[in-house]
C-alpha cells in the first residue's frame, strides 16, 4: 500500500484540491476517535457488562461536540466531489450516452462506499448467525452486535445524497445560493412544524432537508463561491447558540441515550447552523492548510489515508469492542467511566483500538479499491438502467439505515426496528442492501465508446 500511494501522490495533478482530501481523512478520523473517548464500557453488579456514552457520565463534555461533530464537513466533502464527478461524466457523455448517465454515474460514486459495505454486513451477519445457532449470547457480545451497525446510518444518508446530485446540481447551477437558502427553509418549517404544532412524523424529513442543505454547500465549493466563509461560520455558531440558548434544542451536537429531543436523529435546524459554522471555520483554514500540504511525506500520508478511509471507518467500532471483550475475557477489571484511572487508561485503549484497526484494513482494504468505470453502451438498455440503478439506491438506502437500527442481533427471532414508519427485520435489511448493490453494479456497468 505504501509504494501504491508513493505512486499516486507523484501522479497528482496541479490542479487537485488537496485540501478536501484532508478534510475528507480528517473527518473521518475525527468520528472515529470520538467513537473510541465516547464509549464508557463498564461491568454491573451482576456481572454483564454495558456500554454507556461518556458525554451523559460528564455532561460538561457535550460543549466538545461542537467541534468534533464533523459528519457535517464530510457530507461537504462529498458535494464537491459529486458536482466534479457528475460534471466530468455529463462533458464526456455529450450525445452518446446520456441516457445512462445516471446510473454510470451512481457506480461511479458508490463502488468505494457500498463494495466494503456489503462485505461488512455479510462478515458481520454470517458472525451474528453463526454465534447465535452456537448459543452464545448475553453481555458485551449482544451489545457489540447491535453497536457495529449504528454507524451504517451515514452509509444511507450519503446513498441519498450521490442519488438526490444530479437534480439537486441542477437547482445549484440555476439559482446558487437560492437553493441552499430554500433547502434551509424547508428545514426551518419542518422544526417550527415539529416542535409549534407537534405534527407528527414532520420530523424525519429533516434527514433530507439538512443533510442535503449542507451537501449543497459542497456545490457552492465548487463553483468557489464560499468566498467570505467566515462569515457563514459566524452565522452558524450565532444561530447555534440562539437556538440551543432560547430553543428547545439540546447543547449536544450528537445523540444522548435517552433524551427526549435529539439534535441529530432526527436532524435539526440546530445542527444545520452547526454544519454552517463548521463548513465556515475548515475552509478559513484553507490557506494554511494548502502550504502545510504542499510537503511530499504529507501529500502522501493523506493519500494513503484515503485509500482505507471507508474500511478503517466501517470496522473501528468491531476493532473497540473486540479490545475491551479481550480484557473482560482475560479478567481485567474495568475502572469506572470518567475516573481519573480511566483518563489515564485512554492513550492506551485509543492506540490498541487503533492497532486492531489497522489489522482488519489490512484483511478487507482490497474491497475498498474501485475498478474502471466507464462511460458508453450499458450492459442494460438505457430505458432500464435509470430505473434499474435508482431502485438499487433505494434498496441499499433502506438496507443500511434499517440495520443501523435493528443491528444484527436475534437474526432468527425477526427483531424489528421502526424506520419512519416501515418495521424491518436485520435479514430483510440484508437481502435489501445486497439487492440493492447488485442492481446498482449491474446497471453501471458498460462498454466504452471510441475513443
Amino acid at each position: 500500500m505504501a509504494s501504491s500511494a508513493h505512486a499516486l501522490a507523484e501522479a497528482t495533478p496541479a490542479s487537485r484540491d488537496k485540501y478536501v482530501d484532508l478534510l475528507r481523512v480528517a473527518s473521518l478520523g475525527t468520528v472515529v476517535l470520538g467513537h473510541w473517548l465516547m464509549a464508557a464500557v463498564s461491568v454491573r453488579g451482576d456481572g454483564r457488562a454495558e456500554v454507556g456514552n461518556l458525554l451523559a457520565v460528564e455532561p460538561r463534555l457535550q460543549l466538545l461536540t461542537w467541534a468534533l461533530q464533523v459528519m457535517p464537513v464530510f457530507f461537504f466533502v462529498g458535494g464537491f466531489s459529486h458536482a466534479l464527478s457528475y460534471r466530468s461524466l455529463r462533458r464526456k457523455a455529450g450525445e452518446n450516452g446520456g441516457a445512462a448517465l445516471y446510473s454510470v454515474f451512481l457506480r461511479a460514486r458508490l463502488q468505494r462506499l457500498l463494495r466494503p459495505t456489503v462485505v461488512f454486513i455479510g462478515v458481520w451477519g454470517a458472525l451474528a448467525l453463526a454465534l447465535q445457532l452456537a448459543g452464545r449470547e448475553g453481555g458485551l457480545l449482544d451489545v457489540s452486535l447491535r453497536l457495529v451497525a449504528q454507524p451504517l446510518w451515514f452509509i444511507g444518508i450519503y446513498l441519498a445524497m450521490v442519488a438526490f446530485t444530479p437534480p439537486l446540481l441542477r437547482l445549484h447551477e440555476r439559482y446558487g445560493w437560492g437553493a441552499l437558502g430554500g433547502l434551509a427553509a424547508a428545514a426551518g418549517l419542518v422544526d417550527v412544524l415539529r416542535f409549534g404544532f407537534g405534527v407528527p412524523y414532520v420530523e424525519f424529513l429533516n434527514f433530507a432537508f439538512v443533510w442535503l442543505a449542507v451537501h449543497q454547500l459542497g456545490f457552492l465549493r465548487a463553483d468557489g463561491k464560499l468566498r467570505r466563509p467566515y462569515l457563514l461560520a459566524g452565522a452558524g455558531l450565532t444561530g447555534a447558540v440562539l437556538l440551543v440558548a432560547y430553543g428547545p434544542y439540546p447543547l449536544s451536537m450528537v445523540g444522548m441515550p435517552g433524551e427526549k429531543i435529539s439534535n441529530m436523529a432526527p436532524p435539526t435546524f440546530a445542527l444545520l447552523c452547526h454544519g454552517l459554522w463548521l463548513v465556515g471555520g475548515v475552509e478559513s483554514l484553507r490557506g494554511p492548510a494548502r502550504r502545510w500540504l504542499r510537503r511530499p511525506r504529507v501529500w502522501r500520508a493523506v493519500v494513503a489515508a484515503n485509500g482505507v478511509s471507508m474500511t478503517a471507518f466501517l470496522w473501528h467500532l468491531t476493532a473497540m469492542l473486540g479490545v475491551y471483550g479481550a480484557l473482560l475475557a482475560l479478567g481485567v477489571r474495568l475502572p469506572e467511566p470518567a475516573t481519573g484511572v480511566w483518563w489515564a487508561q485512554v492513550p492506551v485503549r485509543v492506540v490498541v483500538a487503533g492497532a486492531v484497526t489497522a489489522l482488519l484494513v489490512t484483511v478487507f482494504r482490497r474491497f475498498e479499491q474501485p475498478s474502471a468505470v466507464v462511460l458508453g453502451e450499458s450492459g442494460v438498455s438505457p430505458a432500464g438502467a435509470r430505473p434499474a440503478a435508482a431502485l438499487g439506491v433505494t434498496l441499499c438506502l433502506f438496507g443500511v439505515l434499517g440495520l443501523s437500527m435493528v443491528g444484527f442481533g436475534g437474526l432468527l427471532e425477526g427483531r424489528t426496528a421502526v424506520l419512519v414508519a416501515v418495521r424491518v427485520t436485520a435479514p430483510v435489511a440484508v437481502a435489501m442492501t445486497l439487492a440493492g448493490w447488485l442492481l446498482v453494479e449491474r446497471a453501471g456497468r458498460g462498454r466504452p465508446v471510441a475513443a
